[in-house]
């Protein structure tokens, strides 16, 4: 069983920054690939980002490629967000995932979602 909380979302003018936060409970946090999704209201969740167990290969959906920046710290059990130059089409409940597969595969565990609005 791995357990995500999210932080870090909030309220940002277009053109800042923010960086999330996913704190895994279980021991199969080193062995879990870490993903970040997305969901605006009225769309369906989506991929944003995804990094490998150990850190060594990750993954973009197009519309962040440049902008954000996903890592992992395997000590702590932590993956992270850094999303600079955000735009108001970022807004949307963030989700930490993390699965058994591969960067791409459907993840195991979701957390609760965190709020990211920008405004213009």
């Amino acid at each position: 069983q791995v357990q995500l909380v999210e932080s870090g979302g909030g309220l940002v003018q277009a053109g800042g920054s923010l960086r999330l936060s996913c704190a895994a409970s279980g021991r199969t946090f080193s062995t879990s690939a870490m993903g970040w999704y997305r969901q605006a209201p009225g769309k369906e969740r989506e991929f944003v980002s995804g990094i490998s167990r150990r850190g060594g290969s990750t993954a973009y959906a197009d519309s962040v490629k440049g902008r954000f920046t996903i890592f992992r710290i395997n000590a702590n059990n932590t993956v992270f967000l850094q999303m600079n130059s955000l735009k108001p089409e970022d807004t949307a409940v963030y989700y930490c995932a993390a699965t058994y597969g591969s960067i791409y595969s459907t993840p195991d565990y979701w957390g609760q979602g965190t709020q990211v609005t920008v405004s213009s």
